[in-house]
Parts: C-alpha cells; structure tokens; sequence
C-alpha cells in the first residue's frame, strides 16, 4: 500500500507549495491509497499523526513525501526513522528527491539533504532572532502577541460562560477561542 504523509507547522502555514492542500495534491497526483495530513511542529518526531502511521506501515508499503523538511527537520532523526523502515521493508518516496533506496549511496543522499534541511532551519531561527534584537532597538517595542480583546470583551465572553453557555457558543459568539477563555478563567479563579 501507498501511503502519504504531509505536514505543516501551523494550519495557517501556506507558502511555497507546503500547504496540506498543496501537498495533499501531490501525494493524490502520485497515487497514495491513503495520505494522513497534520498541524504539528517539525521540531520533534513526535508528532500524533505520524507516529500512528509509522506503527501502521507493513512490509512492502511506501511512505512518501513531498518534501524532505515534512518528514524530519534533523538528520539523526530523519536517518534513523528511514533505517527503521527500511529494516520493516517499507521504501521511502520523497517527492522532490525520488527514491531513497537502501543502498550506501541513498543513505548518504538522504543523509546530505537532511542536513541541509536541518540547516536550513537554523537559518531560520536565527534570522528571526536577528530580526527581533533589531525591533528591540525600537523603544515601542513589544515582545509576544498584540492583545485582541479588550477587557470588556472578556468579560462579555466569560459572563457567557457562567450564565451556562459552553465554551464552543461562546467562541461562535464572541469569536475568543477557548484557549484565551479558560486563560482569562483561570487568572480570575
């Protein structure tokens, strides 16, 4: 069986062709039987989504892809989950790559690629810290989120909650998710 996995780190995430609908249309354009799709950071290999999936992969299956940074964003982690699948005999299709055999020369490409890959997200972190150290300079600055709601607006939200609403009508009605509502909750408690 052909299975696809695709990943994004945040379920607004959307450019360079890494949205799930992107990558979802690849992965059917190629023939996968079944794709499983998740928000989940690249950070860890632990991620819900995928670890069932690898727990369900046989003999014989394919894993594919789309891109190697929606697999593993570290190369240890990224070598050792495809040796593990290899060793089930399961093969590995990445996308813009091909066929990652268990050969000397597929484990030494899948070995460069992840590297660059975990590169690359150095790159990324540090660029945005770069980034922050400068806005910093700016004396109305203000690290985190910018507040969304006013105080009247919570306590709007939470009055709701307590006259028996629940927390999916108040956040239909209000547009706070409930997140920020058991937060405020809390805080008050």
């Amino acid at each position: 069986m052909i299975y696809g996995y695709a990943r994004v780190s945040t379920a607004t995430q959307g450019r360079d062709g890494n949205s799930l609908e992107d990558q979802t249309t690849a992965l059917k354009k190629y023939g996968c039987h079944e794709i499983i799709t998740e928000a989940f950071s690249g950070k860890t290999m632990e991620r819900p989504q995928f670890q069932s999936l690898l727990e369900k992969l046989e003999d014989g299956d394919t894993l594919v892809v789309c891109k190697l940074d929606r697999f593993a964003r570290t190369a240890i982690e990224g070598v050792q989950t495809v040796r593990e699948l290899f060793e089930k005999g399961i093969k590995v299709h990445i996308l813009n790559m091909g066929l990652v055999e268990n050969t000397l020369t597929g484990n030494l490409i899948l070995t460069v690629m992840l590297a660059f890959a975990e590169y690359e997200r150095g790159m990324i972190v540090e660029r945005t810290q770069t980034g922050k150290m400068v806005a910093k300079q700016n004396p109305n600055f203000k690290d985190g989120r910018p507040k969304k709601y006013t105080t009247i607006q919570i306590e709007h939200a939470l009055s709701l909650l307590s006259s028996g609403k629940s927390y999916k009508e108040v956040e239909a009605i209000t547009g706070i998710s409930k997140s920020t509502l058991i937060r405020e909750k809390r805080k008050r408690a």
